[in-house]
């Protein structure tokens, strides 16, 4: 199983339209196309769409070494507005691993590479086995 066949299994992100597309050891990569169904009631994309964009890259970069991984903490800032037809990217890096515990920082941006939000998260690593290698 690929990386990508796995994460197909986080429905609500693949039902949100996210799609995965790179996942290295400690480092995740996803896309979001911004359409309507994004938008909050003042027509710009709804913070809990980008929050799960950079919570999937999370995941895939957490997850990366073959074990399960859990967030136990997650911030996100939002910096700037985005809408219908923005190209949405989170990129996430892991910054930290030890035995049980890692930390990411995570950046969306849009297609003209600017910043829309920055996401951390602290996760916590069991010892269940991922069906996928990398």
């Amino acid at each position: 199983m690929t990386p990508q066949e796995f994460f197909k299994n986080d429905r609500f992100a693949t039902n949100a339209g996210i799609e995965l597309l790179e996942v290295r050891e400690g480092y995740g990569k996803a896309q979001l196309v911004v359409t309507t169904e994004h938008l909050n009631a003042g027509g710009r994309t709804q913070g809990g769409a980008v929050f799960t964009l950079a919570d999937l890259a999370l995941a895939a970069a957490a997850n990366s070494h073959g074990t399960l991984a859990f967030s136990i903490s997650s911030h996100i800032t939002f910096l700037r507005g985005s809408g219908i037809g923005d190209v949405l990217t989170a990129e996430a890096r892991e910054r930290y691993i030890g035995r049980t515990t890692g930390y990411y920082q995570i950046d969306v941006t849009n297609d003209r590479g600017e910043l829309i939000a920055s996401f951390e998260s602290n996760v916590f690593r069991k010892s269940d086995v991922l069906p996928f290698k990398l």
